[in-house]
């Protein structure tokens, strides 16, 4: 079975603006219980243009000290976003994280627009899914062979 991200990706994505203090940055992300926000342009709120993670917040912001009111969301961003589609596959969606180092795939339409986000969770609970299936076939078969063996 092939299980295409716009089948288990999140579609409804916490946002920011460049603009975004870290300090409610980091208040979204305890209020949405979620370790990451997707920056989107100003001016087209639905244009990807960087990731916040909590690492990010804590890296570049609270191990050297400084105050999470005057950094923004722009500040500490990371712009290299690891992007893919809604068509991919989950396997491939594995490769480019794992290729790019990267825990989480924004997610985007063929207008650039944001439609959802990817975690490695959410593709290892799809996997474990498959396997449970798999194995609860392999199960079956040796039961039924078993029966028909009797």
């Amino acid at each position: 079975m092939t299980a295409l991200l716009k089948d288990f990706a999140t579609a409804a994505v916490a946002v920011v603006e460049p603009e975004t203090t870290a300090l409610v940055v980091a208040q979204l992300m305890r209020q949405h219980h979620i370790g990451a926000l997707v920056v989107v342009d100003a001016l087209e709120k639905t244009r990807p243009i960087g990731i916040v993670t909590d690492r990010d917040l804590v890296l570049e912001l609270m191990a050297e000290g400084l105050d999470s009111a005057v950094f923004t969301a722009g500040d500490i961003m990371s712009v290299d976003l690891v992007m893919a589609t809604p068509e991919m596959d989950a396997a491939d969606a594995v490769e480019l994280m794992k290729i790019n180092r990267v825990r989480r795939l924004v997610i985007a339409n063929d207008e650039g627009q944001l439609v959802g986000i990817v975690t490695m969770e959410d593709v290892l609970s799809v996997f474990t899914r498959e396997l449970a299936s798999l194995t609860a076939g392999m199960a079956g078969a040796r039961d039924r062979e078993a029966r028909e063996r009797a």
